[in-house]
C-alpha cells in the first residue's frame, strides 16, 4: 500500500531533476516536564509514504531513481531494558522494504552522497533540521504539502479497506453502548464500552477525543468532559471512533437515555435524519460540499417551521442565516489518516464568509474516492439563541415561548462516513439511525 503511495507521490514531481522529498517522522511525546509518555502515534504524512509507525524515523525519496531510503534510529542496550527489543536493519528492511536502510546518524552522508539539487520538506522546521544535516541547498515546504494533500484526498482500494475494518468495529461499538444504556449510567461509562470494543478488536488508537454528551451538554459540539448522570426523558449523543492502522472511523448517533423518543425529540430527531438522507443520496462526482450543506440547512429549517419553533417564509429564514442559529458547524469533512483529513480547501480556496457555512470544513467538487463524513445537527444552545431573541432582525424569525421550552433540550447529530464511488456513493455506516430500529435495539 505504502509503495503504491509513494509512486502516487514522484508522478506530481516528475519534472524535477535531482531532487529529493524529505520527512521526518513523528518523536515520542510527553506530559509537560515528567517522563510520562503519551501514546505514539505516527505524522500521518509520514505514515503515509513509509508505512512505519515507530518513533525517531526519517525518510529520503528520491525523485529521480524513485528510490526509498529509511533513516532509524541506533538504539542500545538501555533501550531495550525500558522499551523492549532493538531491531536490526535487516528487521527494518523486512518489515517496511525501503530500497536503503539507514542509521539516522548517516544522514549526512547520504545526502551528501545523493548530492540533490533541492529538497522538498514538509514544512520550515524540517527545512532547517535538512540543512542541518548537509549543504545548503533550495529547499521547498508549499510544494510538497500541496502534493500530499493531492495524493492523499483520493483513496486507494487499500485505504478503503482499512477504513471499512476502523467502521466495521465502530459498528459493533455503537451498538454495544446503544443496546445497554439505561437511565442513571454516567457519560464516562459510555466510552469505557464504547474502548472496552473497539480494544477487543484490535484497535488502540482513538481517532480523536470522543463526545460523550448528554441532556444539555448534547448542544456542546467538542464536549469531553464526560462526567454526568445520564437522566430519563433526556438525549445522549455520542461521536467517536477508533483507527484502523491509522485510518480513522468517525461516527456520530443520538438516542434516548430511556430508550424511547418523546414527542419533541421524536420531531427534531427527524429533521435532521431526513436532511442526512437527503444529503447522502445526493453524493456524486461534481456535486458541490457547500450545497450539500445548504440543501441540508434549508431541510432542517422546514422540520423546525413545521414545529413552530420558528416562523416566515422558508426562503426568508435562509436568507436571513436563521440556519445559523440551530446548525452552526458544517455538514462534514474528509476522512483518512486523520478524522479531519487534508485536501477540504484546495489552493486558492476560500471559505464562504457566511453564519454557519464559513465553519464547512470541505469545500470542493466530490470526486470518486473520495472519503467524507455526513452530520448535519440541531443544537439549541442558549449562548447562540437569548441573543438572537433580542435581535429585531432574527427576533421576527423565532417563536419566543416556543424557544425557551427548547433551551435545555441539547443538540442531536447523526452522523455516517461515505466514501464517494463512480456513481454514487458507499456508506461505511451501518448502526441503527431509523427511530423505530434504535428504540427496538433499546429495548430488545
Amino acid at each position: 500500500m505504502h509503495h503504491q503511495h509513494r509512486n502516487k507521490l514522484y508522478a506530481l514531481f516528475s519534472q524535477t531533476q535531482q531532487s529529493i522529498i524529505f520527512l521526518e517522522g513523528a518523536k515520542v511525546m510527553y506530559r509537560y516536564q515528567t517522563d510520562y509518555e503519551f501514546a505514539f502515534r505516527q505524522e500521518s504524512n509520514f505514515w503515509y509514504v513509509s508505512g512505519v509507525n515507530e518513533p525517531d524515523c526519517a525518510a529520503i525519496l528520491d525523485i529521480d531513481s524513485k528510490e526509498f531510503h529509511l533513516f532509524v534510529p541506533k538504539r542500545d542496550a538501555q533501550y531495550a531494558v525500558w522499551h523492549g527489543y532493538v531491531k536490526s536493519l535487516d528487521q527494518y528492511r523486512t518489515e517496511y522494504a525501503p530500497d536503503h536502510v539507514h542509521y539516522i546518524d548517516e544522514l549526512p552522508e547520504v545526502i551528501q552522497k545523493l548530492q540533490p539539487s533541492s529538497a522538498f520538506c514538509l514544512d520550515q522546521h524540517s527545512e532547517e533540521q535538512f540543512r542541518s544535516h548537509g549543504p545548503e541547498i533550495s529547499t521547498n515546504s508549499e510544494a510538497l504539502i500541496e502534493a500530499l494533500t493531492d495524493a492523499r484526498v483520493i483513496k486507494t482500494e487499500d485505504e478503503l479497506d482499512c477504513l471499512r475494518k476502523a467502521s466495521q468495529v465502530n459498528n459493533k461499538a455503537y451498538e454495544r453502548v446503544i443496546r445497554h444504556w439505561k437511565p442513571g449510567m454516567y457519560e464516562y461509562q459510555a466510552k469505557a464500552m464504547f474502548t472496552e470494543v473497539q480494544m477487543s478488536h484490535g484497535l488502540q488508537q482513538d481517532a480523536y477525543n470522543g463526545i460523550y454528551a448528554s441532556g444539555p451538554n448534547s448542544a456542546i459540539l467538542h464536549y469531553v468532559s464526560n462526567t454526568r448522570k445520564t437522566q430519563d426523558g433526556e438525549l445522549f449523543l455520542i461521536d467517536a471512533g477508533f483507527e484502523y492502522k491509522g485510518y480513522a472511523a468517525d461516527f456520530s448517533r443520538t438516542f434516548p437515555v430511556n430508550g424511547r423518543f418523546t414527542s419533541d425529540q421524536a420531531a427534531v430527531y427527524d429533521a435532521v435524519l431526513t436532511a442526512q438522507k437527503q444529503v447522502i443520496e445526493a453524493i456524486r462526482p461534481g456535486v458541490r460540499m457547500e450545497d450539500l450543506h445548504m440543501m441540508a440547512a434549508r431541510t432542517m429549517m422546514e422540520g423546525l417551521l413545521e414545529m413552530g419553533i420558528i416562523k416566515g417564509s422558508l426562503d426568508d429564514l435562509m436568507e436571513a442565516n436563521i440556519f445559523a442559529l440551530f446548525f452552526p458547524h458544517g455538514l462534514g469533512h474528509f476522512l483518512g489518516l486523520d478524522t479531519h483529513d487534508v485536501g477540504g480547501y484546495p489552493k486558492g480556496m476560500e471559505r464562504i464568509d457566511r453564519p454557519g457555512i464559513f465553519y464547512l470544513r470541505a469545500r470542493r467538487e466530490l470526486e470518486a474516492g473520495m472519503v467524507i463524513t455526513i452530520e448535519p445537527g440541531i443544537y439549541f444552545v442558549p449562548a447562540v439563541l437569548e441573543p438572537a431573541l433580542h435581535d429585531p432582525t432574527k427576533r421576527m424569525f423565532l417563536n419566543t415561548e416556543k424557544l425557551h421550552q427548547f433551551m435545555g433540550f441539547g443538540g442531536i447529530r447523526i452522523e455516517d462516513d461515505i466514501v464517494v464511488t463512480e456513481n454514487g456513493y458507499e456508506n461505511l455506516t451501518h448502526i441503527a439511525k431509523e427511530r423505530d430500529e434504535i428504540e427496538r435495539l433499546m429495548n430488545s
